[in-house]
């Protein structure tokens, strides 16, 4: 029929998407259930937490994971409050391997609804710069990915959202996450398997006291290695453009 304007499948799925993003954002701060993402969390019930891993092995893993998971991609605070708890119920080795498939997945899942969402109709309304910055992160992206994730600067959520506005292919952004957030969780897991005896001798403990300046330099330092292949590639392209400036012209 002439006039009548049919809605794209697409925006609806975008919209649906949406909403269901912005209802479980609603439903967790209206039922409070953000305030148990803490560390006297833990420390209140250790006990009842410790003997509920003992009793349940795989499926307490796989609970801790659903919620890690739904914390992340709804940008949630308390994703380093859950690292640590990781390591206080598995230990440091499987609470690493736990946080950090949960925080790939969750990221993950941010991810592609930023890219699905918003991702697309940003660029297309953004001018020559995006496209521009977006073509230089593109060329080197596992490398920045990986040097986002080691270095303590941005919070998760934005280095989350930030490839999916840049149009990091979905695998890249994957492969990128996993590595770069191993180091870091170990440490918080590694923190959380010690906080027993903390909570046993009585003493606080602050989150933000667990990146001291030691870790902060030992990550920094990975992630200059990160950034090598870059470095190689950038000189080497430097050097052919100079090579090929220097030749002859041909008669």
């Amino acid at each position: 029929m002439r006039g009548r304007v049919v809605a794209k499948p697409l925006a609806w799925r975008r919209l649906i998407i949406v909403l269901v993003f912005v209802a479980g954002l609603v439903t967790v701060f209206a039922l409070g259930l953000d305030r148990y993402l803490s560390i006297d969390t833990l420390r209140q019930h250790r006990e009842a937490l410790r003997a509920w891993v003992e009793t349940s092995g795989v499926l307490a893993a796989l609970i801790f994971m659903a919620v890690y998971i739904v914390t992340v991609a709804l940008s949630l605070p308390g994703a380093t409050v859950l690292s640590i708890a990781g390591g206080f119920l598995f230990g440091a080795v499987w609470g690493t391997v736990v946080v950090v498939i949960s925080a790939t997945l969750g990221g993950t899942v941010l991810f592609v609804i930023a890219k699905t969402t918003f991702g697309d109709a940003l660029r297309d309304r953004a001018g020559a710069w995006l496209r521009t910055l977006e073509a230089g992160f593109r060329e080197h992206a596992l490398s920045y990915l990986i040097v986002l994730r080691l270095v303590p600067l941005f919070p998760f959520f934005v280095v989350n959202l930030v490839p999916a506005f840049l149009g990091v292919p979905l695998s890249t952004f994957v492969l990128g996450t996993f590595v770069g957030i191993i180091p870091g969780s170990f440490v918080y897991t590694s923190v959380g398997a010690g906080l027993g005896s903390l909570f046993d001798a009585g003493e606080t403990f602050s989150v933000t006291g667990v990146l001291t300046p030691q870790i902060v330099t030992a990550l920094v330092g990975l992630a200059m290695l990160a950034l090598v292949p870059v470095v190689y590639k950038k000189l080497m392209t430097r050097r052919r453009e100079r090579a090929q400036a220097l030749k002859p012209p041909v008669s």
